[in-house]
């Protein structure tokens, strides 16, 4: 009677509308964006006002017994409405409009057979949890039952089939949103049947109340659950893929910046590590901090190593990126081994070694990071006049 359930899946319903509320606000007159806001907001609402306590506070509220029974069939039939209106832009068309519109009238019709079906009944023993089968015999209380109850499984059964059946043409998050979203809609059905089985035994003179009391209930809880969760996987699954492929960055390019830590450490060039931070952050920091040595490190570039290293390895492999890389590799571990040396003199200032220009991005220095860990082996440059200087592979 506490209602937890329901408060629970209403809790998880709006959590998802308060996670598509900002791109709602952003792009308010997108149809698809609205029609999921109002998804996700009226089913969280049947859940909430479908709660015991819930029942009872209404009933009050109105002075009219079991008033909470038509009000909670209304938003039901609401939430389907919405339900359809998203399955209509889903499968888009040139009537999209038009069909939207169709199903909203008779959805109205639906919410207004409700009122006037409770309005011509009598109904006045409170039921908070079974009213379906309690009343399952009074006149026009049942119709309005049948009627909400028919509504609904019309509803859920049409969003698990047009979801389950996109889902077979689509990949990655949208098709794991659409068959989450497609079972939490067969969960529903599982909902509007068990309470159409139970109105059915009272029919026949059995006491299936339990079925409407428990059985339709969790049904309900985890078709909520599932239905925000296929809702939010398409949003989220982007920005878990973009964490994944940053973390994995990251990782390769700690030899790129094991090579450069006694510069970094030495000419205090890395910035703070940032501490609680996304994969993102924590990648900007390490790519920022190579690109400081680098920086460093200019006056230092061998332009005429870098030359012949790459078109020696050109010339092997046919490879321009692992070239470049190889190059890159090779002038870096030289001026490192130079800018340590205590025993030569440092650069003129002003000096560069004329190559800041092509200062190596995001992709290339992975690449760098692969040739100094062996995964990319550079061959031996070509042999230089005496007095100049050449690198080895770390």
């Amino acid at each position: 009677m506490n209602g937890l359930i329901n408060y629970v899946s209403c809790g998880a319903l709006w959590l998802g509308l308060l996670v598509k509320a900002p791109d709602l606000l952003r792009h308010r007159r997108d149809p698809y964006l609205r029609a999921i806001c109002a998804v996700l907001g009226s089913a969280g609402l049947c859940f909430f006002l479908g709660a015991p306590p819930t029942v009872g506070a209404v009933n009050r509220f109105g002075g009219v017994p079991n008033l909470a029974a038509p009000v909670t069939y209304v938003a039901i039939t609401g939430y389907c409405a919405a339900s359809q209106v998203l399955i209509v832009h889903w499968r888009g068309g040139p009537r999209v409009r038009r069909t939207a519109r169709r199903w909203m009238l008779a959805y109205a019709a639906v919410v207004l057979g409700i009122a006037v079906t409770f309005a011509l009944g009598d109904a006045p023993v409170e039921r908070r949890t079974d009213l379906d089968t309690y009343y399952a015999t009074t006149p026009y209380i049942a119709e309005m039952i049948v009627l909400y109850l028919l509504a609904h499984l019309i509803t859920v059964t049409v969003t698990a089939v047009s979801s389950l059946r996109w889902a077979r043409r689509v990949r990655g998050g949208l098709r794991t949103g659409l068959v989450l979203l497609g079972t939490g809609s067969l969960c529903g059905a599982g909902y509007s049947v068990a309470k159409l089985v139970a109105v059915g035994g009272r029919w026949s003179g059995r006491d299936w109340s339990a079925l409407g009391t428990t059985v339709s209930p969790a049904a309900a809880g985890l078709g909520a659950l599932l239905t925000v969760v296929g809702v939010l996987v398409p949003l989220v699954a982007p920005r878990v893929g973009e964490w994944r492929r940053a973390r994995r960055t990251y990782a390769r390019l700690v030899p790129l910046e094991r090579a450069l830590d006694d510069l970094l450490t030495r000419r205090t060039l890395r910035l703070p590590r940032p501490r609680f931070a996304s994969p993102i952050t924590r990648l900007m920091w390490r790519q920022t901090s190579i690109h400081n040595a680098l920086s460093h490190l200019d006056a230092y570039f061998d332009r005429d190593l870098y030359d012949r290293t790459r078109e020696g390895v050109l010339a092997t492999t046919g490879d321009p990126e692992r070239s470049e890389a190889a190059a890159w590799a090779a002038v870096i571990t030289a001026a490192v081994r130079q800018e340590a040396d205590p025993g030569r003199p440092a650069p003129p200032p002003g000096t560069d070694g004329g190559l800041l220009g092509r200062v190596p991005g995001p992709a290339v220095l992975a690449r760098i990071a692969d040739a100094l860990a062996g995964t990319g082996p550079v061959p031996a440059a070509p042999a230089v006049p005496s007095g100049t200087t050449t690198a080895g592979t770390a």
